[in-house]
């Protein structure tokens, strides 16, 4: 037997998801906590030549971070049906919402998703979803994921690659080779960060530059970090780096522009220094990250600043690029949608932050997923 290994950390949704992947194909696996043993931290960097999580050591061979399609390829298992009333693409809140109402509705559903979770995952706690004081993104997706898991409903790990119609069908094609027929859509796929797009980016990402901080933060406890932007994401992460880390450094290309719950808990945070109407131009180090050079925007000055890591919080870009010309989107990328959430092609829906809706919360996109559920099902009892 092939033995299995998971570098993890606790608060980590995707190595979370990477672990129930193992064991929904019969895996059995070692689960090893980097966050507390600073041995086995080393022995990850060792042998992936990254800091971040999670990394899969699957016999000889080593994946780092959660990889849909290679895991598939080496678990494999068996084939979902094929044919369905309804193909949800992406597993957030609108997207596991969506499932539920058509569950409710007696549609066969399946969700094609990368993840079980969506943005929601990266938040380190959210306050204003009704019926919690205080709940982590985690915990309340893993609620969301139960609820669906207890229904008739199939959920594929693994990415869309194109979508297309045919007649009165729709032929979705996936990163693994697979290929589903469907009455209907429900585009949920959600946005993912965005980078800032300076030199040699690409190669600190894993090296000390990180998109999600739930996931990385606590392998740099008792270091030095940044966090990069300057509102509610960027504010949150900062407070809850302060508690982990030795030094945060806050990076602001403007002003800060964030509730003021966060507000008050920032200014009471004494490691935290702020940058305003600063910017990173530069990050140095090799292969890990050791400083990067701030430059104010207004007077031109530069500093280089050591740190251990960087945490970027600048925004977010929808996961739209598989759609291609499929159906209108606006000029940032996103789905156009009525008020219905019904979009340029009949019988093909949207819901969630991959839409032009202007509110991009959690409880909003919830909502939309399950508007979007009641019109695909609409939709297919006409057709």
């Amino acid at each position: 037997m092939v033995e299995v290994k998971v570098y993890s950390t606790k608060n980590c949704p995707y190595c979370r998801m990477t672990k129930a992947f193992l064991e929904k194909h019969g895996v059995a696996y070692i689960d090893i906590d980097v966050s507390e043993d600073k041995e086995a931290a080393k022995e990850m960097v060792d042998l992936s030549g990254q800091f971040g999580v999670p990394v899969i050591v699957y016999g000889e061979e080593v994946i780092v971070g959660f990889d849909a399609e290679r895991l598939n390829k080496l678990v494999g298992g068996e084939s979902p049906a094929t044919e369905s009333d309804v193909v949800i693409i992406g597993a957030g809140p609108a997207g596991l919402t969506a499932a539920m109402y058509c569950a409710r509705k007696s549609l066969a559903t399946i969700i094609l998703g990368e993840d079980i979770g969506g943005q929601a995952l990266w938040s380190w706690s959210i306050d204003n979803y009704m019926g919690y004081r205080m709940v982590t993104g985690e915990d309340l997706m893993k609620k969301f994921e139960k609820q669906v898991r207890e229904l008739p409903i199939h959920l594929e790990i693994d990415k869309v690659t194109s979508i297309r119609k045919n007649n009165t069908r729709f032929t979705i094609t996936t990163v693994a080779g697979k290929t589903f027929t469907t009455k209907s859509v429900i585009i949920a796929s959600g946005k993912r960060p965005r980078t800032l797009g300076i030199k040699d980016e690409d190669a600190y990402i894993g090296h000390g530059v990180s998109v999600c901080s739930t996931c990385d933060g606590p392998l740099y406890k008792g270091k030095r970090v940044a966090v990069v932007g300057g509102g509610n994401s960027a504010l949150q992460t900062a407070i809850e780096m302060s508690g982990i880390a030795k030094w945060v450094h806050l990076i602001v290309r403007s002003t800060i522009r964030a509730d003021d719950v966060y507000m008050t808990i920032y200014r009471s945070k004494e490691n935290i220094t702020t940058y305003l109407n600063s910017e990173i131009t530069t990050y140095h180090g090799k292969p890990f990250l050791d400083a990067m050079t701030v430059k104010n925007r207004e007077t031109g000055h530069e500093v280089k600043v050591e740190v251990d890591g960087v945490f970027l919080e600048i925004g977010l870009l929808p996961n739209t690029e598989f759609l291609g010309d499929f159906v209108k989107r606006n000029e940032n990328g996103e789905v156009i949608v009525d008020i219905n959430c019904h979009t340029s092609v009949p019988g093909v829906f949207a819901a969630g932050d991959v839409t032009t809706i202007h509110g991009k919360q959690i409880i909003i996109a919830a909502g939309e997923g399950a508007k979007a559920a009641l019109e695909a099902y609409d939709h297919v009892m006409r057709t």
